[in-house]
């Protein structure tokens, strides 16, 4: 017989691989894009108003991170991925975090009870089309950026523990 713990689990399994209920009313997701690959980057406008372009990721490390307020595995993660863009910016990692929220009330007030500073944008129909989100949740791929598109250096789909996005510095 399967207990409530062992259900749970299995939900929360399911749910980390991308299989869960929430998962399939989305729809069909992308597989992981392979190393070495290249990804186009669209231009959008983040959470904070500000509009964000391909271009001025120029010769840089960039990190996508896929993530929704919903998601207990990316409350967990990002403050690791915060952590590490704020240290590592200088040195020219950036961060594209892109909310799978269906409103973007949301994820903005979801970022500011946080205080987190990293740039955020929605993961619109329009982005969706240009840089579809992988299986999974959370998700995150680093990019050298190289004009409008980036190639993968890295992907995962699930969360990390925090040596492994502390590690993505690596990619610099």
């Amino acid at each position: 017989m399967l207990n409530r713990r062992k259900a749970i689990e299995s939900v929360a399994a399911l749910a980390a691989a991308g299989l869960g209920p929430l998962a399939w009313s989305r729809g069909s997701d992308s597989p992981l894009p392979r190393l070495g690959s290249t990804l186009t980057l669209p231009a959008l406008s983040l959470l904070d108003g500000r509009a964000w372009t391909p271009e001025q990721m120029q010769g840089k490390l960039l990190v996508v991170y896929w993530w929704a307020s919903w998601c207990p595995f990316c409350a967990v993660q990002s403050p690791y991925i915060e952590a590490l863009w704020r240290a590592q910016k200088a040195q020219g990692l950036e961060v594209l975090a892109l909310s799978i929220d269906r409103e973007a009330v949301a994820a903005v007030n979801y970022m500011k009870t946080r205080g987190y500073s990293f740039p955020a944008g929605m993961l619109t129909p329009e982005v969706a089309r240009v840089l579809p989100k992988p299986d999974g949740l959370p998700v995150v791929v680093v990019l050298k950026v190289n004009g409008k598109s980036g190639k993968v250096l890295f992907a995962e789909s699930g969360e990390m523990l925090p040596e492994d996005v502390e590690g993505l510095k690596k990619y610099l």
